[in-house]
């Protein structure tokens, strides 16, 4: 809901339990109001007219109060908006006039021919903002545009939450005190990255289900920039956007815009479990594609066979893949080109001769005919020097002239805001979505951007963001045409997760560690922002070859996976009877659950620090408990889980043992899980009768 004052200078946006509003001054200054509970538009004009506090000598009346501080005049925080000329830099804008279409307001101001427009909408209890600008005057240089300035309430101690990490262990939740200064994460790699994922939370005593947690969350899937600046007077704003540095975005000619992506916010009182449902809802409504719609069980041959495929071999996994229930088969790297190692192939997407002698039409027929559909593993933004198309277009990676070409995983970075390598790339993954039933595509992106350079381009710093845009444009585009495939994004694991691309895809790619222990951990932090069903998760080979060599067991490695969206990347061939009817049994069991693991609500019970870890899921009268027990130390009794979100007069059976237990039991004493030893994991389901 939209609510403007009578005098069109204060604007409150409320969801279903917060508020947002902002207010023009008479000096045309924009200023924060109100970022939390629900208010009425009285309070946001009570609020509008409030003395300002003190101001000591040096520091600034507007720092910590401007919605958007743009660069230039009596400001000193750092700028959301930063731009120059040929003859000047900063930005001296007077407020034009606001606008509303549907729930979205638009608050125009304009400086010398540059109109800045900041966009507001509020979906549920988020808060979606962005900027658009659009230049009718002479030529300039966008240096930094920020979708979103954030402000929070006067508050003490405040804590900052991050999630960070790097290759194989990404996703990692820290939580420290906020400090005075600025606290900046980001990645200047050209993709979302390992290292951070785009989103921080603020809180000062919130616990997992109780107190105000505020967050804020990126939609963009290049190199960004999330500042959280507690200023000297102990106020704390939060900038970011697109880029990581201010070395330039774009160039705008008369005539030109730019649109930047979606920063979200979130005001939860409901601690950071509270906040994760909301971002986790949101998701599901308004960013994730078909996101009603449940996500199938998939067998992936990577771990089991890496390079050295063939027809023959893949006909034999997908039919023990079929047996065990798999609803998608998927075949990984080495299916095209001279693709025998990472050495060759990248860009020459038709299928090897030797490999596929008639294309991939005959194994796709023959895996939807074992009643599964049939997906594939794409590089589409990387080309090896060793391939058919960088020995003809040499000059479409990104390069600087009389520069070495680095290479990584003996591969180079194709310049996507090309319009040539677009169109390239549109024609090879048209065509090849065309010649055969391929339901599904896993569009992996496994190298930094290092020499991103554009010899000839006169503004070649512009591939930063139009890499990106093309990106995105593709990935639209093949949607469209082929309404039927669903996208997984992959970036060498969980290198590419953001709301922006989770707009365009079905699921991502969270982590290239599958050790079910390790994953614990990378869920829990995964699932602070996003929900169970995007996050994929595979159950591989005992011991575990790709990072630790640790050995668990079937059982362990299977309820760590069912926590997402299942899928399996072992070697099938090598599996026992035992193991397969047993593998079984754990994807009929998915199967069951899966509407409330991908569609319910989380509570995460114990965070996985060593012991008893659980999580639980929730939707309608059904209720599922994933707990998992690393160790166990002394003998000491494992202990009962506190369950969430029951209804505390009603009864739950259990329907593999019959039992029934009672709500306000369940809730206030707990469940036990009958866990012992080390590496066992249950699941538990709870059905309200």
């Amino acid at each position: 809901m939209l609510e403007i004052s009578d005098n069109g200078r204060t604007w409150l946006l409320t969801g279903q339990t917060s508020s947002y509003a902002v207010h023009l001054t008479d000096a045309d200054e924009l200023v924060h109001l109100h970022w939390g509970p629900r208010i009425a538009l009285a309070d946001a004009e009570a609020l509008a007219v409030r003395p300002l506090p003190e101001y000591w000598p040096f520091e600034s009346p507007l720092d910590g109060r401007e919605e958007y501080p743009v660069e230039g005049g009596p400001r000193f925080v750092r700028p959301a908006l930063s731009v120059r000329t040929d003859e000047r830099r900063g930005t001296e804008w007077g407020f034009e006039r606001y606008e509303t279409e549907g729930d979205e307001l638009r608050l125009r101001f304009c400086d010398d021919g540059l109109t800045v427009t900041l966009h507001y909408r509020m979906r549920e209890d988020v808060v979606e903002r962005w900027v658009t600008l659009d230049n009718q005057g002479s030529a300039l240089e966008l240096l930094r545009a920020d979708s979103a300035a954030w402000t929070l309430p006067d508050r003490e101690d405040w804590r900052l939450s991050q999630l960070h990490g790097r290759w194989g262990a990404e996703s990692r939740l820290a939580r420290a005190p906020l400090t005075y200064g600025e606290k900046v994460i980001g990645s200047r790699r050209g993709h979302t990255g390992h290292q951070h994922l785009p989103w921080v939370a603020l809180d000062t005593d919130a616990t997992e289900e109780r107190g105000e947690v505020y967050g804020c969350a990126l939609g963009w899937s290049g190199s960004w920039r999330i500042a959280v600046a507690q200023l000297p007077d102990a106020r704390v704003q939060i900038t970011g956007g697109a880029g990581y540095d201010e070395s330039g975005l774009l160039r705008l000619a008369p005539g030109e815009s730019f649109t930047a992506p979606v920063f979200a916010g979130l005001w939860s009182d409901g601690g950071y479990g509270g906040a994760s449902r909301a971002w986790h809802a949101y998701q599901r409504a308004y960013v994730i594609p078909n996101a009603d719609q449940d996500r199938p069980v998939l067998f992936n041959s990577w771990e089991a066979t890496e390079f050295d495929i063939s027809e023959e071999q893949q006909s034999l996994l997908a039919r023990r893949a079929a047996a065990i229930g798999v609803e998608l088969f998927v075949v990984d790297d080495g299916w095209f080109g001279t693709r025998t190692s990472d050495r060759a192939g990248l860009g020459d997407w038709t299928p090897n001769p030797d490999r596929f002698p008639s294309g991939l039409k005959p194994l796709a027929e023959y895996v939807h005919a074992l009643g599964m559909r049939f997906g594939i593993w794409v590089e589409p933004e990387m080309v090896n020097p060793d391939s058919e198309l960088y020995r003809a277009h040499p000059d479409w990676v990104q390069h600087q002239t009389g520069r070495k070409r680095t290479e990584f995983r003996n591969q180079l970075v194709l310049n996507l805001a090309r319009d040539d390598v677009q169109e390239y790339l549109w024609e090879q993954l048209d065509g090849l979505l065309s010649s055969a039933p391929i339901d599904y595509v896993k569009w992996d992106f496994n190298r930094c951007f290092t020499d991103a350079g554009w010899p000839g381009e006169p503004y070649p710093q512009r591939l930063w963001v139009d890499h990106v845009r093309g990106l995105y444009g593709l990935l639209d585009r093949l949607r469209a045409a082929h309404p039927g495939v669903a996208f997984e994004s992959c970036s060498g694991g969980g290198g590419r997760i953001d709301l922006g691309v989770l707009s365009r895809t079905d699921q991502v790619w969270t982590s290239d560690n599958t050790d079910p222990l390790d994953r614990l951990a990378i869920q829990h932090g995964f699932s602070q922002l996003h929900p169970a069903r995007a996050m994929a998760a595979w159950v591989t080979d005992s011991p575990n070859a790709m990072l630790n060599n640790r050995a668990s067991s079937l059982r362990f490695r299977f309820v760590s996976a069912m926590a997402g969206v299942l899928g399996v990347g072992g070697d099938l061939t090598r599996w026992t009877e035992e193991e397969l009817a047993e593998a079984r049994e754990w994807v009929t069991l998915y199967k069951e659950i899966r509407p409330v693991v991908q569609r319910g609500d989380l509570y995460r019970l114990r965070a996985p620090r060593g012991g008893l870890s659980a999580v639980q899921y929730a939707l309608g009268d059904e209720t599922v408990v994933f707990a998992w027990l690393q160790a166990q130390s002394f003998g000491e009794p494992v202990p009962a889980l506190r369950l969430r979100a029951l209804d505390l007069t009603a009864s739950y059976e259990c329907p593999e043992t019959g039992e029934v237990h009672r709500g306000a039991v369940l809730v206030h004493h707990g469940l036990r899980t009958g866990l012992r030893g080390d590496l066992d994991a249950t699941v538990i389901r709870l059905r309200r009768i």
